[in-house]
């Protein structure tokens, strides 16, 4: 394993297309989540210029039947939902305008093999929603237990959109990227050789003294949120490098759900089984093991188990208990990797990580998705019933099935 590196990660902001998709087909989840607890989502957002298209397979009491009826004057809560996330990531231009864009739905009932396959019955337990391998990270490079420059990544658009919102940076517009590069010593991120930050901006901030003004802000905002010590006079800037980024957001790219799954997860820093987040109800272990992925790994790192820890779940469609687990604690740990793994189904609240137990643990079944769909789904500070898998309350258990 190499020790001395440079490692770059990117983010993307709210008002990144592919973001807004992602946003709007979790506030889907959340909308037709809190109608009812059990409903089915797999919703997909097309955003494009002054255009939402809405496609999937749904079913639930007070969104749509079995027979595929729509729920009365869910439809209209559909668009309300829609349009209200758009207002709230700020976008009312030309060409993307909350009140103004068309929007179109195309969300019909689930398949019925599918439901079949995950439904409970008789003896049969609830299956996992679909096939697939999922994975969880966690190391001990910053607090948040997640690599350093997907972290900060993060944190540069979310001091961004902060400013942008209450007022401080009127100049900027929703639409932004974020990049950082980390130079690594034995391991450890030791400086920061590179920043790159893309902003939409509100027309004439691309010259002359507004664009030396952009520059400094940025250059302050990147300083309240990277750590001092990783910051030089050899750090490398590159602000809006194209000069110009007036025309942004869906009006000048088209953002589908699903395209930001390294942006969501590690940063590149961890695997990817492939399938994304957003969109989909709990059900769908692309979701929920990926979650409890997390959860496993962040609480093996907090416990002392390893610096590092990677973990992956695989799951086959209507079929509840995991085909595998396997845990990588990339020569950190201070037990055998097998070890845990058997310390992790000795644990009666994990409940043998089927994906009912998964939903359980973590209270899945709420309304918890639209703040997850932009800044990362890990990584987060953990708030009542939201980012339920960023706890750190499995640390004793883990301890006491490892002591056993």
């Amino acid at each position: 394993m190499r020790t001395s590196y440079l490692f770059t990660s990117e983010s993307v902001s709210e008002g990144h297309p592919d973001k807004v998709a992602d946003q709007i087909s979790d506030a889907i989840v959340d909308l037709f989540l809190s109608k009812d607890p059990e409903a089915r989502v797999a919703c997909e957002t097309l955003v494009t210029t002054d255009r939402v298209i809405l496609a999937g397979e749904i079913r639930g009491q007070g969104v749509m039947d079995k027979d595929g009826e729509w729920s009365p004057g869910i439809q209209r809560e559909i668009e309300d939902k829609v349009r209200a996330t758009v207002k709230r990531i700020g976008y009312e231009q030309k060409g993307f305008h909350w009140d103004r864009l068309t929007f179109e739905n195309f969300l019909h009932g689930q398949s019925a093999d599918i439901a079949m396959g995950v439904d409970a019955s008789g003896n049969k337990d609830e299956g996992a929603g679909d096939q697939g391998i999922m994975f969880g990270f966690a190391c001990d490079e910053t607090p948040d237990f997640m690599p350093a420059a997907i972290d900060y990544s993060h944190k540069i658009l979310q001091q961004l959109a902060d400013d942008r919102h209450s007022g401080a940076a009127p100049f900027l517009e929703p639409d932004a990227k974020s990049q950082v590069t980390l130079r690594y010593e034995d391991g450890r991120p030791v400086a920061c050789t590179a920043i790159v930050v893309s902003t939409q901006h509100v027309e004439g901030y691309d010259e002359g003294a507004r664009l030396e003004e952009l520059h400094a802000y940025v250059k302050k905002a990147v300083a309240k949120v990277m750590p001092a010590g990783l910051l030089s006079d050899d750090t490398a800037y590159h602000i809006n490098p194209t000069g110009k980024f007036v025309i942004g957001g869906p009006d000048g790219d088209a953002g589908i759900t699903g395209r930001k799954i390294i942006v969501d997860t590690y940063g590149g820093a961890a695997p990817h089984g492939g399938g994304a987040f957003s969109g989909k109800d709990p059900t769908k272990v692309d979701r929920s093991a990926a979650y409890v992925s997390r959860y496993l790994a962040k609480n093996i790192v907090a416990a002392g188990l390893a610096k590092r820890c990677t973990i992956q779940l695989a799951y086959a469609i209507g079929v509840s208990q995991p085909l595998s687990l396997y845990v990588d604690t990339h020569g950190t740990g201070t037990v055998p990797d097998d070890a845990v793994e058997a310390a992790i189904f000795s644990i009666d609240r994990l409940g043998g990580l089927t994906p009912r137990a998964i939903r359980t643990l973590l209270g899945l079944n709420k309304p918890i998705y639209e703040k997850s769909a932009a800044y990362g789904h890990f990584g987060r500070e953990p708030d009542g019933d939201f980012f339920p898998w960023e706890k750190t309350d499995l640390v004793d258990d883990l301890r006491a099935a490892l002591s056993a």
